[in-house]
């Protein structure tokens, strides 16, 4: 079993930074690609930044510039660095993972979820 556990978020003004963090832990062989997903009551949620196992990232258009993404392998974790937040980044943020087990079945977790508030 593994479970990813997200940290860091909360209530900033607009302009301002938060970081997140999410840790993976459990029966973990490998972490293949990792990923941030936000979403808001009534909507779909969204990718709002993607690191493969090599450290190629891809980027929401919305967060582009503001947002950076980065990974530890040792520790299994994956960061999301936020700066310049604007209200509409407000949203309940989720960690995703795609983890081979150590019975090598890979497999798609979800973090809880965080909630982050931008206040204008």
């Amino acid at each position: 079993q593994v479970q990813l556990v997200e940290s860091g978020g909360g209530l900033v003004q607009a302009g301002g930074s938060l970081r997140l963090s999410c840790a993976a832990t459990g029966s973990i062989f490998s972490i293949n690609a990792m990923a941030w997903y936000r979403q808001v009551p009534g909507k779909q949620r969204e990718l709002v930044a993607r690191i493969t196992s090599s450290g190629s990232t891809n980027y929401a258009d919305s967060v582009k510039g503001r947002f950076t993404i980065s990974r530890n392998d040792a520790k299994n974790t994956v960061n999301l660095q936020m700066n310049s937040l604007k209200p509409e980044d407000t949203a309940v943020y989720y960690c995703d993972a795609v983890v081979m087990a150590t019975t090598l079945h890979e497999y798609n977790y979800w973090g809880q979820g965080i909630q982050v508030t931008v206040s204008s």
